[in-house]
């Protein structure tokens, strides 16, 4: 059977042009890159946070470190708006929605960076030590005037309440010692 050139005009048609492939493969290709990408950002934002820097604090050798057990049993439920108070070691943590948590470790070394120069924060009537401050974050306080060392991490917009509810109870229950400059 001889073809005619009706034929191969039909079968040309069938055909499907390199563009028409390339937009076939690239469509599908594109949605599942977008997809990805899509869960990767959704991923992240409920990614752990930067770690909060009192965890790191180190507690070896700690002069009065003997006494945080009971300071620590003395410490409220609550602080502020902060709730679901959390005791690990000598590491405690008062959770709000919607916050990162107020954190406060007793027993923490002296701070390196106190010198006779530092700012320091008097708050009822307990002198504080600012370091480790985090642009929209929050800011560490060091009670510095007071054994054992307690350091609290306040988040922002916590509020002055926490960090005055600390400082009473070290003010009546803890030691009041004299600034160490570590000369």
């Amino acid at each position: 059977m001889a073809t005619t050139p009706d034929d191969d005009d039909v079968r040309a048609d069938a055909r499907l042009s390199p563009a028409l492939i390339a937009t076939l493969v690239a469509v599908p290709v594109a949605v599942i890159a977008l997809f990805i990408t899509f869960a990767a950002i959704k991923g992240s934002r409920h990614a752990d946070p930067d770690p909060i820097p009192v965890d790191s604090y180190s507690t070896t050798g700690a002069e009065g470190a003997d006494k945080c057990p009971a300071f620590i049993d003395l410490l409220p439920d609550a602080l502020g708006d902060f709730g679901g108070k959390t005791v690990d070691g000598t590491t405690v943590r008062w959770t709000k929605d919607d916050s990162e948590p107020i954190v406060l470790r007793c027993g923490v070394t002296r701070p390196g960076e106190l010198a006779p120069t530092s700012s320091l924060q008097v708050i009822d009537p307990v002198q504080w030590f600012m370091t480790d401050t985090i642009e929209g974050r929050g800011q560490v306080y060091v009670c510095v005037d007071h054994r054992p060392y307690i350091a609290m991490w306040v988040p922002a917009g916590a509020g002055n309440a926490p960090i005055t509810d600390v400082s009473n109870l070290i003010a009546k229950h803890l030691v009041r010692a004299p600034l160490d400059f570590g000369k």
